[in-house]
């Protein structure tokens, strides 16, 4: 297996580095998670209260991007002192999880990512495996009849019957087995662990039971879990400094409990990547094994004040778009610190709900369809119907009366999503030449036009 990844925030592994399961149960879980499209994920913790990215000002090598906007650069160990310190004031006691639910259901998601724990090691479940979690007694919420926020929001979502996936950082940089206090690198931080486990085998060992522990924790604990994604490729057996976790004998002993369950090693590659997870950006050309691409609805995945989000027509146009390549999209919401939504994010997941609720066949179920994605056009296809999703850039777009689909197929007839009266078309050497009907030209130029084709 080689390493190639391809580019995006983290990379992603190279198709060629996909290894097929061999387990049909696992085969039939991709087929469904292919049928998903949208999922929504959220990461959340104590890092909220800041408006800062998620962990990565801890890691002094990830510093020149991650620090922002922050005037800690004299100490930087007061800093990380005052992070770790965050889960003493972290009290979202706003937080109403059938809220998140009934809007993730609005808008059209099908499963859910949650972080329950990020590379800062802070637990957002009742962990027996340290204090530094959401119930431990030095976080005020411990007290809140919702303070095991991962079971009170995966049995809400799973309420409203979508899926659950468990972000879990393979990391820890608050677990003193992973940055082992004064060992080797001192003061000075990095992604992986501050000792060389190949010369101080004992302590990392401590490191894997207690990461073992933890995510058998969250798959006996918490209900079906469907998904397991898997953060901090850098933990691999691999690498400059080797970092095995022994994921094939948690994982197994995992599918006992669940043998449902679905793995996203990302960017590791192999037997435990059963999907590959471009980050912030989408594949130049249709992957033909399972993927999701996670893309924020603002400028970063945690909370950020005052942040910008996508409007709705770039949201569905991003969607279309993985649709067509073949992906999933896991769109992104951070949290405010209170634990509510934000405005801007709660406005967007209703409009694209609404989007969806109509032009949702032409996303869930479907498949790949040659040419696939044009740029204005994005072709999905299901059983003997292909899908065209003709994109407009903006509302002040030329609706034209003719529209040109270039699909090269035999057409038995063509519709538009939503009206579902036959329209009149023809070909010619490009494709299929179709007439809007006049009350589809009046006005401003919708998100997009969903045309029905009839391949028999």
């Amino acid at each position: 297996m080689t390493e190639t990844v391809q580019h995006g925030v983290h990379n992603y592994s190279d198709e060629a580095d996909w290894v097929k399961p061999e387990d049909p149960l696992i085969l039939e879980r991709l087929e469904w998670f292919r049928d998903q499209k949208l999922g929504l994920m959220i990461h959340w913790g104590p890092y909220a209260q800041l408006g800062l990215v998620e962990s990565w000002a801890l890691s002094d090598d990830d510093g020149h991007w991650s620090r922002h906007d922050v005037d800690w650069l004299e100490d930087m160990e007061e800093f990380k002192r005052q992070y770790f310190d965050l889960n003493k004031t972290f009290n979202p006691i706003r937080f109403q999880p059938d809220v998140w639910a009934d809007l993730a259901h609005e808008g059209g998601f099908k499963y859910l990512i949650f972080t329950t724990k990020h590379h800062d090691g802070f637990c957002m479940w009742d962990t027996r495996t340290t204090d530094y979690r959401i119930t431990g007694p030095d976080t005020p919420f411990h007290r809140h009849r919702y303070a095991d926020i991962c079971k009170h929001l995966f049995d809400a979502f799973r309420a409203r019957g979508l899926a659950i996936a468990a972000y879990f950082s393979k990391a820890d940089w608050h677990c003193p087995y992973y940055w082992a206090p004064g060992m080797e690198r001192g003061s000075r931080t990095w992604r992986g662990p501050s000792y060389d486990p190949r010369e101080y085998p004992w302590l990392w060992e401590r490191f894997v039971k207690f990461t073992h522990e933890q995510l058998l924790e969250l798959v006996t604990r918490y209900g079906r879990i469907d998904i397991l994604w898997l953060d901090a490729g850098w933990v691999r057996a691999g690498g400059r400094v080797p970092q095995d976790i022994r994921l094939g004998q948690v994982v197994e002993e995992a599918r006992r409990h669940q043998p449902w369950l679905l793995t996203a090693d990302r960017t590791v590659g192999g037997p435990f990547e059963n999907y590959v997870t471009p980050e912030q950006t989408i594949p130049d050309h249709p992957l033909h094994i399972p993927w999701e691409s996670c893309i924020t609805m603002g400028t970063q995945f945690s909370f950020k004040y005052e942040d910008a989000y996508k409007s709705t027509r770039q949201l569905v146009h991003i969607l279309m778009e993985i649709v067509a390549k073949g992906g999933n999209l896991a769109l992104n919401v951070g949290p405010q610190p209170d634990g509510r939504l934000p405005a801007g994010a709660v406005a967007r997941m209703k409009e694209l709900g609404a989007w969806l609720q109509t032009y949702g066949e032409a996303v869930y179920g479907t498949r790949v369809c040659a040419p696939y994605f044009t740029g204005s056009c994005a072709f999905t296809r299901k059983s003997d119907i292909v899908y065209c999703t003709l994109l407009y850039p903006d509302e002040n777009a030329e609706v034209a009366e003719y529209v040109h689909i270039p699909y090269g197929e035999a057409a038995a007839g063509v519709e538009l999503v939503g009206l579902d009266a036959k329209l009149e078309f023809r070909r010619d050497d490009n494709g299929l030449v179709v007439r809007l009907p006049e009350s589809e030209r009046n006005g401003k130029a919708p998100i997009a036009h969903v045309f029905r084709i009839y391949t028999s």
